[in-house]
């Protein structure tokens, strides 16, 4: 059944973010309000090396006021190629250059009210070039092995959607590559 959109007025925005009230008729022909989050797209990357090891940042989100290791991520910019931001997401937060991007997966967290896409690409190599440029995204980046991150998913250390996503589907496409 397919929803109708008839219009669409901006309640609130800001340059990555816009919150919008739609005028919509549903499947039956009622018409009805309904508030919708208008978010730019993300970029995540999940690096590996040759030891299995998967590259994390330590972070606070002050929303929740919650610790937890993340992916390297950000907001793809207008104009901007999803495999690109994600490229440079991980040079600015980590100071690591990922090699060779493959897509791994594509999620929509909250279809329902929020349009963003979430892109999560994958990288087997990364180097070290220096020091990240952005100073303010995490207390710590460590290599993190693979085999760890299912405890660390059950002790609630890892609780980022597109981080427990794009792992999920690292770790679900090397076991499948193995059997």
């Amino acid at each position: 059944m397919r929803w109708l959109v008839h219009g669409e007025e901006v309640v609130w925005s800001s340059p990555w973010l816009r919150v919008c009230r739609l005028d919509v008729e549903q499947p039956d022909g009622q018409r009805v309000a309904y508030d919708a989050v208008r978010l730019s797209d993300v970029a995540a990357t999940v690096v590996t090396d040759a030891e299995q090891r998967v590259l994390l940042l330590w972070r606070h989100r002050f929303l929740t006021d919650t610790w937890a290791w993340e992916l390297p991520m950000g907001i793809v910019e207008p104009g901007e190629a999803p495999v690109d931001a994600a490229a440079r997401e991980v040079e600015e937060e980590t100071g690591w250059r990922p090699g060779p991007l493959t897509a791994l997966i594509r999620s929509e967290p909250g279809a329902g009210i929020i349009d963003s896409t979430h892109h999560v690409f994958r990288a087997t190599s990364a180097s070290y070039v220096g020091e990240p440029v952005e100073r303010n995204e995490s207390d710590r980046i460590e290599w993190v092995p693979l085999a760890d991150v299912p405890g660390m998913i059950a002790r609630q250390e890892i609780v980022s959607g597109i981080t427990l996503v794009g792992l999920q589907q690292a770790m679900l496409t090397e076991l499948l590559a193995k059997a």
